[in-house]
């Protein structure tokens, strides 16, 4: 059994490991937004000082390991074998969980998904400890869960949702006021003062979160801080107005950039130091409990009380430096930390552009009583003040950019509140010992300067809303879910002891693998749809034309291949293909505006061809749809399929359509058009042998030799294939056109 007890030991640490991965992954938005929304620094210097941060933050994380072994349940009442199933119950959850938000991109908090792991494990093993202990009933469980610490934890970390939201609206509509959208011209008039508040709250959150909770500073020093912190931030202030005025006006320097690193630093520090026992902590106190076993060799494992657990907490230093470079290594390294950072960003970014949520009634809802309630403000606010609003909110007076791409999502005043703001709340709640989580406050308080900077305007408010309302929403189902597996793994590790936790092990692997080949899959197409990149506009435009048509008449045969053959399953694959491609006709209906703006600054007259591309491509997509969706739902209906005439016509049919579209990709590959009327005649002769084959049809209905879902299915595929002819020429006559039109 000691080798048993080892090898969970074991698991409990690579699971953590995995799990500082998938939650840095997770919670990397946290400190990352701002400067990589604002655009501060390149995006390696923006990590290297987030790596500075995390690696001082871990070295500060060791007070706050306690959350894992007592702050939910009570671990005197619990014995050896039953804190291993707890723990972990925790750790295989935790990983799951985590992973699965950040193949999908969205924030969600890794501390409330811990507090609920531990509360959905402990109250299972409670639940069968009660069940076996003679006496006891369900109103025991309190002898073993800390509900009060829990509740208030979960109270804390909802309350400071709204919190965040307001004052991020707030303090941002405050700072747009005095700054404007030309914010280099005020900086030297508000800068210093601004920056003197700024560098304030980061200093003093670095020493609330940082030093408070470590064990490297004396407790006398961080006393000290205590009583002295009004001292301390009023010093504070006078010091950094004095230097950043100096610096604006000797220098001519942006303390903006400087503000939102310091304050990138600082984010990361928090991150670090409070978060890190999400990930270790349970492990840590996974070893403690074996350490407590393994010098009690004469009790049994069955009967060991876990009481030391409920003692002081001291982590070993160098657990604490590799966890932070496991973390600084993810960082760097993990996709899904830019997937979900991309998520905030898109939801606060200042333009409309492909908005990655849609809209639902509930947003509607919120966005109409939202303008009323603006059109009534507006008639009761004097004149003078809406015009002087209305000319610091005006965003034509921000810095114009030749090349999109290179615009941030948001300048760095933006930046500087979510900074300061979060840096401020999360360290009032320390210094009053209010629990919260960093993810949420974060988050809302870029959601709320997002707001009141009016990035939300009539053309993306519906789905930023339905964006924000999907996050939020994530935060519950993360309560419920972790809870629920929680309890679930908890349940079948106590009954199914090695065997199930092998079982267990085994399908977190294969969840995290297809979870990973899910996300390499969505980058791929992501990293596809960019517009703009090195290669030129035209050049972009034209390898997406050509990707689009392969698929398409790929798409074509496999449906003709699939109803011949009645391949139900082949069908269906093709339907969601066709899917797809109308989703892809859809993102380049909507890209036309943006490729519009880059071949204008491309000094390129030729973009109306491009638009008419864009609009036979959607009807050849609606062309593809009407043959391959009634296809499926004529074998899906077990209707009678093709006679062996109809089916070497279709057959024959494809066979040109391949050799039409081969001819067509080689042309636009090629950029020669002067084959445009060989490939004009190959359609006409196609729809030559069309009419013949409708006719025979026609003549197979009258001779009864067909009957009527036949025939409507057949009529109706040779009119599809008709206008799909159309659309493939006029395509290409449109690209004809885009192409030496531009050469001209």
């Amino acid at each position: 059994m000691e080798t048993y007890y080892l090898f969970i030991v074991g698991i409990l640490f690579l699971l953590a490991a995995s799990d500082l991965m998938v939650g840095v992954a997770n919670d990397a938005v946290n400190f990352l937004n701002s400067a990589i929304g604002s655009k501060v620094a390149k995006r390696h210097w923006i990590l290297l000082v987030a790596s500075a941060g995390v690696l001082v933050g871990s070295m500060f994380s060791s007070g706050m390991m306690e959350v894992a072994r007592k702050g939910v349940f009570r671990p005197e009442n619990f014995y050896f074998t039953e804190m291993m199933v707890i723990f972990l119950a925790v750790m295989i959850t935790d990983v799951i969980v985590l992973d699965f938000f950040n193949t999908f991109g969205l924030p969600t908090s890794t501390t409330v998904s811990l507090v609920f792991e531990l509360l959905g494990s402990a109250v299972a093993v409670s639940i069968f400890k009660i069940m076996n202990t003679e006496g006891e009933t369900i109103s025991n469980l309190g002898n073993y869960i800390n509900s009060g610490k829990a509740l208030a934890i979960i109270s804390g970390i909802l309350s400071s949702v709204v919190v965040a939201f307001v004052v991020g609206m707030v303090v941002q509509y405050i700072a747009r006021l005095l700054f404007s959208f030309n914010y280099q011209k005020n900086l030297k008039f508000v800068g210093g003062i601004w920056g003197g508040i700024a560098m304030t709250a980061i200093t003093y959150f670095i020493v609330m979160k940082g030093v408070k909770d470590t064990t490297l500073i004396s407790k006398e020093t961080i006393n000290y801080i205590s009583d002295h912190s009004f001292s301390i931030i009023l010093y504070s202030f006078l010091v950094w107005t004095v230097v950043f005025q100096l610096l604006i006006s000797l220098f001519k320097m942006n303390v903006l950039r400087f503000i939102v690193l310091m304050g990138t630093f600082a984010l990361a520090l928090s991150f670090a130091g409070n978060d890190l026992v999400n990930f270790i902590g349970v492990s840590m106190a996974g070893l403690k409990a074996y350490q407590i076993h393994a010098a009690n060799p004469d009790i049994a494992p069955e009967s060991l009380r876990m009481t030391e657990l409920a003692g002081e907490v001291s982590t070993n230093f160098m657990y604490l430096f590799i966890a932070g470079l496991i973390m600084v290594i993810t960082l760097w390294t993990s996709r899904k930390a830019r997937t979900v950072t991309d998520t905030e960003v898109g939801l606060a970014r200042q333009d409309a552009g492909m908005e990655r949520f849609g809209s639902t009634q509930f947003s509607r809802i919120i966005v109409r009583i939202a303008r009323r309630f603006a059109e009534h403000v507006d008639k009761v606010t004097p004149r003078f003040i809406r015009k002087l609003v209305a000319k610091q909110f005006d965003t034509t007076k921000a810095p114009r950019y030749s090349n999109p791409k290179d615009a941030p999502s948001f300048d760095l005043v933006r930046a500087s509140v979510n900074l300061v703001m979060a840096s401020i709340l999360i360290s009032s709640a320390t210094a009053l010992k209010l629990p919260l989580s960093t993810t949420y406050v974060t988050f809302m308080v870029a959601m709320g300067t997002s707001l009141s900077d009016k990035a939300w305007g009539r053309e993306s408010a519906v789905y930023r809303i339905t964006g924000v309302i999907t996050v939020i929403a994530g935060w519950f189902f993360t309560a419920f879910v972790t809870f629920t597996i929680a309890f679930g793994i908890a349940t079948a590790l106590y009954f199914g002891k090695a065997p199930a936790l092998i079982i267990l092990l085994a399908i977190a692997i294969g969840l995290l693998i297809k979870s990973h080949l899910l996300h390499k899959k969505k980058t791929k197409q992501l990293t596809d749809e960019e517009i703009v990149d090195e290669v030129s506009i035209v050049n972009r435009c034209t390898n997406e034309l050509r990707k689009y048509l392969k698929q398409s008449i790929k798409v074509y045969n496999r449906t003709i291949d699939g109803l011949t053959t009645e391949n139900r399953r082949q069908l269906k694959e093709v339907n969601e293909e066709v899917e797809a491609l109308n989703m892809e006709a859809k993102k380049l209906k909507y890209n036309v505006y943006y490729v519009l703006k880059q071949l204008e600054a491309d000094s390129i007259e030729t973009g109306h061809y491009y638009v008419q591309v864009i609009d036979y491509l959607r009807e050849l997509a609606h062309s593809l749809e009407f043959v391959s969706r009634p296809s499926l739902q004529h074998v899906e209906n077990q209707h009678k399929g093709l006679t062996r005439e109809q089916a070497a016509e279709l057959k024959d049919l494809s066979n040109q359509l391949s050799d039409l579209f081969d001819d067509i990709l080689e042309m636009i590959k090629q950029n020669d058009y002067t084959r445009v009327p060989d490939a004009i005649k190959k359609q006409q002769d196609i729809l030559e042998d069309l009419n013949k084959i409708r006719k025979k049809q026609v003549k197979r209905i009258k001779q009864g030799e067909t009957g009527t879902r036949n025939s409507v299915l057949y009529l109706g595929l040779l009119n599809e294939i008709k206008n799909l002819l159309l659309h493939t020429i006029n395509i290409l006559k449109a690209q004809r056109d885009f192409i030496l039109n531009n050469i001209e």
